[in-house]
């Protein structure tokens, strides 16, 4: 059976979804995945997926099997995992966890504007904490199922860390540090995030003195790579100077960009929140064609922010992105999504006559 053509479940359920609370319908979204990935609809979910060897990349001294991964923030507390690698994503990054449990603000706090194709994030960090998640990502390396391949590739695993809401940026260090030996070794690459800005105060960490001690610390923890994760509310030079600064460091990239409160891209907004989606598509752009030339060739950059199609995906790839993220689009997209993504990319790559994804990276640097 062509699941493809059986629309008897993903997008009747994606359609019903949208029609609910935008947190009721992420929350039932996520368990639906995962009731999924359980009861023996494995192929129902995997025929979304596309597997070309064209897209994989060594990454990360890892190998990718596409450059579309998940951002963090949809599968918070890892409930989902295995359902979002048999859709096909390339990468998955969990979190942000956070080392105590917390509830996150109040509710309401997630908002859709539909006709921009965007979110207004306002959640605060809400997780179950470092305990749980380590224990789901615990069962997921004993298991080792073989769902968790795409294609023959393992699909590689982030963990993005944070700090909780009533700590001391005095103590931020001690947090991240302890989040990181706790899952050292559960994943392929942690994320240094201190750009959310529903946790008050966390953006005052993004400053050369402050994101030089949290990855000292962080490294000191690790062999794995760790990443650096920007709000794009930072002007070019400061995104510049923290991101080459970051990688002078040690850490193996940078993620460019978080959510915005530039609340002038949306004029409808609730002013509560990190706005994402397509409002945020051309600052992040921006600021990776502004980062790129200072960093490419030294690390990793990660373009996350307004992707919605192969093509833009192809945009960040020939600016200096070696992956790209989304999440906003997920949410209005549907299952299926990624799979399109990833042939619009393939279809870029046959008009360019571009033999892989390995290719197309910052060729529009040279």
């Amino acid at each position: 059976m062509d699941f493809r053509k059986e629309p008897w479940l993903g997008e009747p359920l994606h359609r019903l979804l949208l029609r609910l609370p935008p947190e009721r319908a992420h929350e039932l979204g996520l368990a639906a995945l995962r009731t999924g990935s359980g009861l023996g609809l494995k192929n129902y979910l995997s025929s979304y997926k596309v597997e070309d060897s064209r897209l994989h990349q060594e990454l990360l001294g890892r190998t990718f099997p596409n450059p579309l991964g998940l951002a963090a923030g949809f599968d918070k507390d890892g409930r989902a995992i295995s359902a979002l690698e048999l859709l096909g994503f390339g990468a998955i990054e969990v979190g942000t966890v956070t080392p105590r449990p917390q509830e996150g603000n109040p509710r309401p706090r997630l908002f859709r504007h539909r006709q921009a194709a965007t979110l207004e994030n306002a959640m605060g960090f809400n997780n179950a904490g470092a305990e749980a998640l380590a224990r789901k990502l615990s069962r997921r390396l004993e298991s080792r199922a073989p769902h968790r391949h795409h294609g023959g590739v393992p699909v590689p695993l982030g963990v993005n860390l944070g700090k909780n809401k009533i700590t001391p940026n005095e103590e931020a260090v001690e947090e991240y540090a302890g989040l990181t030996r706790r899952f050292d070794g559960m994943c392929d690459y942690f994320v240094v995030n201190v750009s959310s800005p529903n946790t008050p105060g966390l953006r005052d960490l993004q400053t050369a003195a402050a994101v030089e001690g949290l990855l000292a610390a962080v490294l000191a923890e690790t062999s794995s790579p760790v990443l650096l994760k920007l709000s794009p509310d930072l002007d070019t030079g400061q995104a510049i100077e923290l991101a080459t600064g970051a990688i002078a460091t040690g850490a193996a990239g940078v993620i460019l960009t978080n959510t915005t409160i530039d609340y002038s891209l949306l004029p409808s907004a609730h002013r509560v929140g990190g706005l994402s989606g397509r409002v945020l598509r051309d600052r992040s752009f921006e600021l990776l064609r502004a980062v790129a030339p200072k960093v490419f060739g030294r690390g990793l950059l990660v373009s996350v922010g307004g992707v919605e199609s192969g093509a833009e995906l192809y945009r960040r790839l020939r600016a200096g992105a070696g992956l790209v993220q989304i999440y906003t689009a997920l949410a209005y997209g549907g299952p299926g999504l990624v799979g399109r993504i990833l042939r619009g990319l393939l279809e870029c790559l046959d008009r360019d006559g571009v033999a892989s994804v390995g290719e197309a990276v910052g060729a529009d640097l040279a």
